[in-house]
């Protein structure tokens, strides 16, 4: 179980549930446990097999989860991110495909001489209902696959219909212990118990729970192909290290390495944790993080990330983050949590589906009162169809025809198609992400992305290199460089801004006292105030020297301008509040913005840059890069705003920036993009985040999710056509039950192969 705290006592907690079979059974799930006092946010994914929750740990246990949910016939499992390990998945994953695999042997052994003796029946060589022998055979084989191997369908049903929120087994159920019953009818008259002579389906009911079970085994094992991502990342891990203790080289487990641990790596060798190279140099695929296939070069000082592998070089790594803190790691838990989440539109299929079972028994009972009370509207349609259809049965008798009809209609039903249609997409599509830079962390950004056409970035870290650098310095008075230089240095060296830092390193580069500032003051977005040397110190922007009221001349406003024009960052430093010098700065544009941003622009994205430079700054990176809308002298607290003013037009708004000073923006716009960079990926307020930190991730994320949702889309497309046509004809009698089950069982595999298929997207390579 996964915590991780929300406020003094709400906990969220993540576990695993065991005995969904289809969207009537995550629906149980959920209602039990929303139903516990002290209990919030409750979301279950029926693909993941997992369910999500706040829960208040002042009013509810996690045995109380757990007994709730027993209570509604399905098994609450705590689970461990650093237990659930990759064995243990496989193991799990194994047990449930072999359990499913006996089932469908078992059934298919009893059907088979079942499926013989009414092949000889339709052929003629044996007369319907020929012999009182084979008529109690077929009954008892029958029975046998419906309270063997189809035991827990049966259970499933009685459990859900307690529960009032039936699910696709209650109409299995219903179908094959009604044509069960036939048999058991048929047997009494051919024993003279009864006068009504009626025809048995007994074989029927053996022949669609095998078909059920059959597509139970291929659903269990397509489904778990659709979690592969997560079981490839666990992979990556590495299992033993060398671990350099006491100048002696030792090989250990990973599990046993700390904070601070020195460990070599030698080529073809993984990188057991995250760390930084304290010696050596050498190559390392990162294929996993990024998707790029070219090997990154590292050497003292680089960070590097647990589950690389150092093809060429040797080096020696201090562990950083072990354990769970691991990149790895986090991003296994990243995944598990957006595969956790609902696309919106689940909400609507799901809003469908919890009316869908009962919808079908009605129709069901609709058909049957219909046949059995119009037969002759349908004979001729029937005959007809027989010259055509050869296994439809034109001559059953009136009840006989209308039970075969009203069973076709209970099997043929599919509300797992639409529960699986969703998150099957989801699972494979976040996963794809996962393994090229993509963390996906909630899955409706998925759709929302869809529906986004305006697309706003922010501009240092996102679209620049985030590491500005000193091009002028210009004194404004007589004081020399030298000394201007050190009071400037001893304002900004206690600020984390990037312009600070590029202040400072442009001192290092020459000979300047280093002393220290008595006080500091940091004014977001405008710059510092600190006191040097008995002096006052500024250090910002033209709007914090004009808040301030320290005059300019037109001289210096001129070459400001100048220099803004050039799309420089200007900073005026003020010594007692006289300008004393100009610092101009620039920020390398990436490499790949113009590409990404032109190809964006053509998918319908109206772009807009929101910065905190003034106008003239601005315009000059928005003419070279051709955004269509340009927003400058924007405060880090003012972005949120800004977004809400762009969705105030009705319109959604996807927001691009560097998750540190643009987190309220993020979280404010409908898709906040995190661009982070190496082992940063806990930015919170991003529902997108870019581990790469260039803008090509950028747009395989918009292919990705365009991708992920049109899988969405077209599962549920078939899944609603396959009901709305399926339907119809098994009430008109124009399908044999048991081609019912298949088609019903071929639905839902179907969807679960088709979200499959999204694994092989190249996203844009």
């Amino acid at each position: 179980m996964t915590l991780d705290t929300n406020d003094q006592h709400w906990t969220k907690g993540r576990f695993r549930v065991e005995g969904m079979h289809c969207t009537g059974c995550s629906g149980s799930v959920e209602k039990a446990l929303t139903a516990v006092d002290g209990t919030r946010h409750v979301e279950v994914n029926l693909a993941a097999e997992q369910a999500s929750l706040d829960y208040n740990r002042n009013q509810v246990t996690v045995d109380e989860l757990m007994e709730a949910v027993r209570k509604a016939g399905y098994q609450l499992i705590p689970t461990e991110d650093e237990s659930d390990r990759l064995a243990e998945r496989q193991e799990r994953e194994n047990r449930k495909l072999k359990a499913a695999r006996r089932n469908l042997i078992v059934a298919w052994l009893l059907t088979g001489p079942v499926m013989a003796w009414m092949a000889l029946e339709m052929t003629g060589i044996l007369a319907h209902g020929s012999t009182l022998v084979m008529e109690s055979v077929m009954t008892l084989a029958a029975a046998a696959v419906l309270f063997i191997p189809g035991r827990k369908t049966l259970v499933s049903a009685r459990r859900s219909a307690v529960n009032l929120n039936p699910n696709m087994d209650v109409l299995i159920s219903i179908g094959t212990l009604a044509a069960l019953s036939t048999g058991l009818v048929a047997l009494a008259h051919h024993l003279g118990w009864m006068e009504l002579p009626f025809h048995s389906f007994a074989g029927v009911a053996a022949m669609i729970m095998a078909f059920h079970l059959t597509g139970r085994y291929i659903e269990t094992k397509a489904r778990g192909r659709t979690s592969d991502a997560i079981t490839k990342l666990l992979t990556l891990e590495a299992e033993t290290a060398t671990v350099i203790r006491n100048g002696e080289e030792a090989e250990v487990s990973a599990q046993e390495i700390r904070p601070g641990d020195v460990i070599r790596v030698r080529p073809g060798g993984k990188v057991p944790v995250d760390g930084e190279v304290i010696q050596g140099s050498g190559s390392l695929n990162e294929s996993f993080i990024t998707g790029e296939s070219m090997p990154t070069t590292k050497s003292t000082g680089d960070p590097v990330i647990g589950g690389t592998i150092l093809e060429e070089g040797s080096l020696k790594i201090r562990a950083v983050h072990v354990g769970r803190e691991t990149y790895l790691n986090r991003v296994v838990r990243l995944v598990e949590e957006a595969q956790n989440t609902k696309v919106p539109v689940q909400e609507y299929v799901d809003h469908i589906t919890t009316r869908f079972v009962p919808a079908v028994l009605l129709l069901s009972l609709f058909t049957f009162l219909i046949w059995a009370s119009f037969p002759s509207l349908f004979t001729p349609l029937l005959e007809w169809a027989n010259g055509i259809i050869p296994w439809i049965e034109p001559s059953l008798g009136r009840w006989g025809q209308a039970f075969y009809a009203a069973l076709a209609v209970l099997v043929i039903a599919c509300p797992c198609a639409l529960g699986l249609a969703t998150p099957t997409a989801l699972m494979v599509g976040s996963g794809l992400g996962a393994g090229n830079g993509i963390l996906i962390r909630k899955g409706e950004a998925i759709q929302r992305l869809q529906e986004s056409k305006t697309m706003v970035f922010d501009k240092t870290g996102t679209l620049t290199e985030g590491r500005p650098d000193v091009t002028d310095f210009i004194n404004l008075g007589s004081r020399p460089d030298n000394e201007l230089l050190s009071l400037i240095r001893a304002a900004e060296y206690p600020s984390e801004h990037p312009i600070s830092r590029a202040v400072v390193r442009y001192t290092e580069s020459v000979d300047v006292a280093n002393v220290e500032a008595a006080r500091f003051r940091s004014s977001p977005g405008l710059g510092v105030h600190a006191v040097v040397d008995g002096r006052e110190i500024l250090v910002g922007n033209p709007a914090l020297i004009q808040r301030e009221k320290i005059p300019l001349t037109d001289e210096i406003a001129g070459q400001i301008e100048s220099l803004e024009s050039l799309g420089k960052t200007v900073v005026i430093a003020a010594v007692d509040r006289e300008a004393a010098s100009l610092i101009a700065l620039s920020d390398r544009i990436k490499p790949d913005a113009r590409e990404a941003l032109q190809w964006i622009q053509e998918q319908g994205f109206r772009t807009v840059l929101l910065t905190g430079d003034n106008q003239r700054v601005a315009d000059a990176i928005g003419r070279e890069l051709g955004f269509d809308e340009i927003l400058a002298g924007v405060l880090p607290d003012q972005k949120a705003d800004a977004i809400e003013h762009l969705q105030q037009d009705g319109q959604r708004v996807v927001m691009v920036g560097d998750g540190v000073n643009d987190a309220p923006a993020l979280a404010k716009a409908d898709v906040g993009i995190a661009i982070g960079t190496g082992t940063d990926i806990a930015i919170e307020a991003g529902s997108i985040i870019l581990v790469q930190g260039n803008l090509r991730a950028l747009v395989k994320a918009v292919v990705l999710s365009r991708a992920t949702f049109q899988k969405i889309r077209q599962n549920l497309f078939w899944a609603f056509f396959y009901n709305v046509v399926m339907i119809p004809v098994a009430m008109a009698g124009w399908m044999h039950p048991v081609l019912a089950e298949a088609a019903m069982a071929f639905s839902s595999i179907s969807v679960v192969g088709n979200s499959s298929r999204l694994s092989s997207n190249k996203l844009g390579r």
